[in-house]
């Protein structure tokens, strides 16, 4: 049965380091962060963050975040998997929990969701899944 869980979440800590590489105005970098879930899923999470910026702004980023938490009442942690892009269309942020990484009462979960940023800057996040 797959569930449904959502809310916000705060970025507590956004530490991006010194672009790696850099060309025409483009910039890819990496950048560390730490986040604060509320609602159906309440704890915290570091992040590991591959960004590319051009002179437009943000254009995409891939990373890995190890979330510690309380998911509709079962606590454990699990891993997400980002991918985020702009275009025309707009901007796109989606996540994919990778399989086995669930522990403790979150052991076997699987599923995916997504991220929207508000006009004022807030965050809310989706996420449908699953368990064994």
């Amino acid at each position: 049965m797959t569930l449904h869980a959502g809310g916000t979440f705060d970025i507590d800590t956004w530490d991006a380091e010194k672009p790696y590489d850099e060309e025409n105005g483009t910039k890819l970098s990496r950048v560390q962060v730490g986040k604060t879930y509320h609602g159906d899923m309440v704890g915290t999470s570091t992040t590991e963050l591959l960004t590319v910026e051009t002179p437009a702004g943000p254009a995409a980023y891939v990373g890995l975040e190890t979330v510690r938490a309380i998911l509709h009442g079962r606590e454990g942690t699990f891993v997400l998997q980002h991918s985020a892009g702009g275009g025309a269309d707009g901007q796109w942020m989606r996540w994919e929990i990778v399989p086995t990484s669930g522990t403790g009462e979150l052991t076997g979960i699987r599923g995916g969701g997504t991220i929207e940023v508000a006009p004022d800057g807030g965050h809310s996040w989706a996420l449908d899944y699953s368990l064994d």
